[in-house]
């Protein structure tokens, strides 16, 4: 037991601390905090703290780190699932005094430094990725070092956890397994804003034990579970956050949504985020709003890394009006007088959006938050949904393909066929499941017994789709919104806020400017997506009987495509997502999308224009692509040589899988048998483009048959 006197001790050098870190001799800890460091420092407990954005979480563990420190105790291990807030946390920690390092895909480079600064104890906080506990080399030549030395682990963002939760991570379910390696007195901390009743249980599970739960000061004793684990305090505080005033306006299309944008964005107080829920989205928004005037920018998971950590700084020292982000910038972004939020689409859930709009409004009295949601929001949450799930058919294919000699990503991508984002993912998931594991050199098959869980995926789907529909009720409801969003995270402490659009009348403008409406109407008119040629055969091709390997030779390249539009554009993809709909019937190209492609054809700018047009077969719309090619010939005035041929009943396979199945489903299977193809370039017409392997096979064969280039012209380019 510590006694009185060296609690009051700990309490007093903890202020000095906080006091340091805030740089005010004034400053008071806040509910909850002090209990916190107490538990980790005096009773070296498990900890849950589950408290509103701007609270002051990372006080907590950094003035815990610097106290454990004194006691003689190792560097704190920092587990923290993003770039943008390993950054925002290394300047955090700096302002306390406390050394902070981080170790994460872009500083390769310093990893020798940090391990000696480690060695040589001189890191009081080590920041790691979820994923880099798991790279062989760090979890076998580091971790073990680390976790006998470790003083202290902390899981920020710790919702990730839960596979309930809306930014689930399978890599965070690992941290199960690091805590059991750790000796019984290091204390943990995990810490979160977006997490219900439900995440909350999931999370605590996953620390150790279920423990009592604390309001507010945390107060309590707690005891282990009858399990005999560590007891988890849980202290939860309430999330209504005062500076926000919430808002939401529906609008009827884009066109309408961004025209208010250009209208309204710079009434919007200071600088602030502006969130699309695609990447193409983000950018067709940055641009059109940088076309007008309005200094933007784009910032989204393909943003190169260098790029992001601009953006950030400069929208923290208020260069830029706003970041047109997705969701890659969101947990722990920290700029304390951020003025507004905005979202372009709705997020999936109201605790991610509750999540997203934290931002706003952490240190300031006042911070706008508004919400223009889309008709196309459920299709964009099914498909993320869907994306995310993993297929038992799949894992089975993966676990039968590995054994015990490791196979690299790469090469187990060309054996199962499937694409390397969600395989990466699949394996994952699987590693963490306990029948794959990750080795020097790629991955095993551990043998242990595996069964698809499908009793949990269906929990986990019908959840989600619960949580799409209390978004939807968030968008319509009448009552008060931030008393919403608190309940949907099993707030009870919920109240309205007096702020809102709903208690206080509508705050914002709705009406929209005709010059912003014919901007943003031309914007999303606008027209032609380049398509970049295959340059080279995907590895693992030759071992699926295709005998090629490396560079695609020049003179069977294709030239350089273009498509209508994006499947997810904001313009022309709503368009597109009907005619490609699941169900929807083979038709002649509607005129309206003919003539549109004749514009992208007009503002090519090819080096020489095409001498004739000719389309690819297809099985599904043959009407769709045969109507368009010939409409453009006709148009073009050029000759329309007719379709290319399938040879051996056709493509095996299915579009979308990985490229090395892709491109063996159609070798030898494309013929230009029959047609007089002239020497000359020729434009080839096709519905989609997806993998882009079967535009590469038919200009491979074209060319081989005497056409000087070949130039694909898709509809819609998908992803």
């Amino acid at each position: 037991m510590t006694s009185n006197a060296a609690l009051a001790g700990i309490r007093d050098e903890a202020l000095a601390a906080l006091c340091e870190l805030v740089g005010r001799a004034d400053a008071e800890f806040h509910d909850g905090q002090y209990e916190a460091i107490e538990a980790l420092v005096a009773g070296r407990r498990r900890a849950l703290v589950v408290q509103r954005t701007g609270w002051g979480k990372s006080a907590v563990y950094f003035v815990a780190t610097l106290l454990l420190r004194r006691q003689g105790a190792g560097p704190t291990v920092l587990v923290s699932p993003l770039l943008a807030l390993m950054r925002d946390q290394i300047a955090a920690a700096e302002r306390a005094g406390v050394r902070a390092v981080a170790i994460n895909s872009t500083n390769a480079h310093e990893w020798a430094d940090v391990l000696a600064q480690l060695d040589r104890d001189e890191v009081d906080v080590l920041l790691v990725s979820p994923e880099r506990l798991n790279n062989p080399s760090f979890r076998e030549e580091r971790l073990p070092a680390l976790v006998r030395r470790i003083g202290m682990l902390v899981v920020d963002e710790a919702h990730c956890i839960s596979d309930w939760g809306h930014d689930f991570r399978p890599d965070y379910r690992r941290l199960r397994e690091l805590i059991a390696q750790m000796p019984a007195d290091v204390p943990v901390l995990a810490t979160t804003a977006t997490a219900n009743s439900r995440v909350v249980a999931d999370v605590a599970e996953q620390l150790g034990a279920l423990g009592e739960t604390g309001s507010g000061s945390g107060s309590g004793t707690g005891s282990a579970d009858e399990g005999g684990g560590s007891p988890v305090l849980t202290i939860r505080g309430p999330l209504a956050r005062s500076s926000l005033r919430l808002g939401v306006l529906r609008l009827p299309d884009s066109a309408s949504r961004l025209a208010w944008l250009l209208s309204h964005l710079e009434e919007l107080p200071g600088s602030g985020i502006i969130y699309t829920l695609t990447v193409a989205a983000a950018v067709d928004t940055a641009r059109l709003l940088r076309d007008r005037g309005h200094d933007v920018r784009a910032y989204t998971g393909q943003t190169d890394a260098d790029e992001r950590a601009e953006s950030e700084g400069m929208l923290k020292r208020n260069e830029v009006k706003a970041l047109v982000a997705t969701s890659a910038l969101g947990m722990g972004f920290d700029k304390p007088d951020l003025g507004f939020v905005l979202h372009l689409g709705a997020p999936s859930s109201p605790v991610a959006y509750y999540q997203q709009v934290g931002r706003a409004g952490r240190a300031s009295e006042s911070a706008d938050v508004l919400l223009l949601p889309g008709a196309e929001d459920r299709d964009i949450w099914h498909y993320f949904a869907t994306a995310s799930m993993p297929d038992r058919e799949r894992a089975e294919r993966v676990i039968a393909a590995l054994g015990d000699q490791p196979v690299s990503t790469p090469v187990l991508e060309a054996m199962v066929d499937i694409r390397r984002t969600p395989l990466e993912l699949l394996l994952k998931v699987l590693d963490v499941d306990g029948a794959v594991r990750r080795v020097q050199g790629g991955w095993v098959a551990t043998g242990e017994p595996w069964a698809y869980d499908a009793e949990r995926y269906q929990r986990i789907a019908a959840e989600r789709l619960a949580e799409q529909q209390h978004m939807i009720d968030y968008e319509r409801s009448g009552a008060c919104r931030m008393e919403f969003l608190q309940r949907s995270l099993d707030d009870d402490t919920a109240a309205p806020c007096g702020r809102c659009d709903n208690c206080a009348g509508v705050w914002f403008p709705a009406e929209v400017g005709s010059a912003a409406s014919a901007a943003a109407s031309a914007s999303l008119d606008r027209v032609g997506v380049p398509i970049e040629p295959r340059r080279q055969w995907p590895t693992g091709a030759d071992r699926l009987g295709v005998p090629v390997k490396g560079r695609i030779p020049s003179d069977e390249q294709a030239g350089e495509g273009r498509a209508l539009a994006r499947l997810t554009d904001l313009g022309w993809g709503g368009a597109l997502r009907e005619i490609f709909a699941a169900g929807a019937a083979d038709q002649p190209v509607p005129p309206r999308v003919r003539d549109a492609c004749v514009r992208v054809l007009a503002g090519w700018g090819w080096a020489e224009r095409p001498v004739a047009v000719l389309s690819m077969p297809s099985r599904s719309r043959p009407l769709l692509i045969s109507s368009l090619a010939q409409g453009i010939a006709e148009i073009g005035r050029l000759p329309y040589l007719g379709e290319l041929g399938f040879a051996g009943g056709g493509p095996t396979g299915q579009p979308g899988g990985n490229s090395a199945f892709r491109l063996a489903g159609l070798w030898d299977r494309v013929t230009a048998a029959g047609l007089d193809v002239p020497a000359g370039p020729v434009l080839l017409v096709d519905d989609q483009a997806d993998s882009r392997w079967t535009l590469t096979v038919a200009a491979r064969v074209l060319r081989e048959a005497g056409a000087t280039d070949v130039l694909p012209f898709v509809l819609a380019l998908r992803g």
